[in-house]
Formats: C-alpha cells, structure tokens, sequence
C-alpha cells in the first residue's frame, strides 16, 4: 500500500516487454490487489469476528467442562461404588451386630416418641 507497484522490478521499456509478460504482470496485480481488498474486508467484518470469537470461547469452555466431567468421572463412581462396596461388605461379615444396633435404635426412638 502507498507502494509503487513497479518499485524492486528492473525498468525496461515497454518495447522490451512483451504481451505474454503484461498479461503476467496484469495477473499478478489483480490477485496482489485481490488478496487486500479479502484482508481489508475482513478486518472491518465485525459481525464475522464476533462470531469466530464467540465460537472459540464454545470451542474452550466445552473443552473445559470435558475435561472437569472426566476427572468427576474418574473420581466419584470409584469412590462411590467402593464405599458402597465396603458397606456391603461390613454389613455382611457382621449381621447380628448390626441388628443388635438397629434394635436399640429402634426403641431408643420409640420411648422418646411414646414420652411426649
């Protein structure tokens, strides 16, 4: 821009050129031209970027709320079953205990019920 177009190109004279070489030079002009007028609309494309921008800030937070999941997943099933698991398990290995316990809870609850 505000460059001239024949500045770095040796000077021949137009009888030395010929139409081939033009036509060339014609081409190169047009797309050289063509590629600013894409850069300049799309610098004053407002709405175009605001929507490329909104996108890439979908694109990161998705990527972020994935990846958080992930690590929840990881962490809270294992954890979950295993606890579940282990109650299970003590419950099992340990029945008459265990309904020893629920027995006096039970009447526990009921003598303070039957009071009032």
């Amino acid at each position: 821009m505000g460059q001239d177009p024949s500045a770095g190109r040796p000077q021949v004279s137009e009888t030395e050129r010929g139409p081939d070489e033009i036509r060339d030079e014609i081409e190169a002009t047009r797309r050289e031209l063509g590629d600013t007028v894409g850069a300049l609309a799309e610098k004053t494309d407002l709405k175009g970027q605001a929507k490329r921008r909104l996108y890439d800030v979908k694109q990161s937070a998705t990527g972020k709320k994935d990846a958080v999941l992930g690590k929840t997943r990881e962490a809270s099933p294992d954890g979950a079953v295993s606890a579940g698991e282990r109650v299970s398990r003590a419950v099992r290995e340990h029945r008459v205990p265990l309904a020893v316990a629920a027995a006096l809870a039970t009447g526990f609850v009921t003598g303070r019920l039957t009071r009032r």
